[in-house]
Formats: structure tokens, C-alpha cells, sequence
């Protein structure tokens, strides 16, 4: 069985390219932290390159940005190519089946958006709203 499930930030803004074929595929990093750091250093991280195909990979590339936290689950896939200098490299990349987007949505400093403390603010003070009859309600 080959299964992988990670929960991290990004690294690194998400990059959407085509193939020739026109197949949507969006690359991007995402830091793991360990559960127990080094004594020296603090706590300590992975880095995993991420692989997203199609639709999901356009909304990747849409909805994500560097920092953003993001569950992906996939399968683990090594590939190996040859670079320029002839030597033979060797990569692992994790293929996403499904992307959780975790986290709140970024807010845009231009927009006028309403805090949630703003939005559960009663819209009068209570002194000010009128009593009513118990004998007028329906229950």
C-alpha cells in the first residue's frame, strides 16, 4: 500500500503550469514540522515536494499561497532524471489524490470585511428593543 498523509504550511506560493497535452498540474512545497524538535536547534521540519493534477491543482493554485496550512493525502511516487552534466538525480514527489485547505481564507486589505466579534455584535442595545407580550406568542 502506498499512502501518504501530511499537514503542513507552503513554503512557497503554488506554481500551475500545462502539459502538451493542456493537463493542468500545480507544484509547491509544504514544511512538516516533527513532533520532537533537535535539543539544540528547536523544532525541526520536513520539506516535501507536492504534485497536484487538474482541477484540484487549478484550485490549489487559486486558494493557496506561501504559509497557507493544508492537509494533502497521496501516494509517494520516485522518479529519476538526467541533468546536464550527465549525472543521474533522483527525485520523491507526493501526488495528491485530495487536498484539505485548513485554516481561515486570507482576507484582502482592501475589501471592507466584517471581523466575526464585529458580526456577532447585537445590531441594537438591548435598553433599546421593546418588550413583548408573553400572551402574543405563538408557543
Amino acid at each position: 500500500m502506498n499512502k501518504v498523509m501530511l499537514i503542513g504550511n507552503l513554503t512557497r506560493d503554488p506554481e500551475l503550469t500545462t502539459t502538451n497535452s493542456g493537463v493542468s498540474v500545480c507544484r509547491f512545497s509544504l514544511a512538516v514540522q516533527r513532533r520532537f524538535g533537535n535539543s539544540d536547534n528547536g523544532p525541526q521540519a520536513d520539506f516535501f515536494n507536492i504534485v497536484v493534477w487538474r482541477g484540484l491543482g487549478e484550485n490549489c493554485h487559486k486558494f493557496l499561497k506561501k504559509g497557507s496550512k493544508c492537509c494533502v493525502i497521496g501516494r509517494l511516487q520516485n522518479s529519476s532524471y538526467e541533468a546536464q552534466d550527465g549525472s543521474k538525480r533522483y527525485t520523491t514527489d507526493i501526488v495528491a489524490d485530495d487536498v484539505e485547505f485548513l485554516g481561515t481564507k486570507p482576507t484582502d486589505s482592501s475589501s471592507e470585511s466584517v471581523s466575526m466579534s464585529q458580526a456577532s455584535k447585537p445590531a441594537q442595545n438591548v435598553a433599546e428593543l421593546e418588550p413583548i407580550d408573553d400572551d402574543s406568542l405563538p408557543f
